[in-house]
């Protein structure tokens, strides 16, 4: 479920300016976590820390995480978008399956998380962000933001 679409929380985005996605996935959800974007994989950091509810605003800086660094380099900008990967009070593992150099599809499955987690997306604010706090999404098939059209 969408828990913020817009202005990133304070503190939380990384440097430079950003929209903000966060979605949460409750220990009924498949875990399996996609990758938001296509392009190469161009940073990659693990942080150890806390184990709180991943669905609170202070998971985002306090919990432990997984952050990926994504480019795509094709069209006329690079285009980057910034994806963590934070563990909840149940869930005490993250599995990425990526790291620096690789190539990720739009979709391609990249990582998992168990029970009770969040994925928050940073795109920029060029992008228009399509879901809304609330909205139910669903991994691979929801379109959370779209990039301007080339002119």
């Amino acid at each position: 479920m969408v828990m913020v679409a817009g202005a990133p929380q304070d503190g939380v985005a990384p440097e430079g300016d950003w929209q903000q996605v966060s979605v949460f996935l409750s220990v009924v959800d498949v875990h399996v976590n996609r990758s938001p974007y296509r392009g190469e994989v161009v940073e990659s950091s693990y942080r150890k820390g806390s184990f709180l509810a991943a669905y609170r605003k202070e998971s985002a800086h306090r919990n432990e995480r997984s952050e990926l660094w994504l480019r795509n380099s094709e069209g006329p900008t690079d285009r980057t978008v910034v994806f963590r990967q934070i563990v909840g009070v149940l869930a005490r593992r993250i599995v990425t399956r990526t790291g620096p150099g690789q190539q990720l599809a739009t979709g391609e499955r990249m990582g998992l998380m168990k029970f009770g987690s969040r994925m928050d997306v940073f795109v920029p604010p060029e992008c228009t962000v399509t879901v809304t706090k609330g909205q139910r999404v669903r991994g691979g098939e929801t379109v959370i933001a779209r990039w301007p059209a080339a002119g």
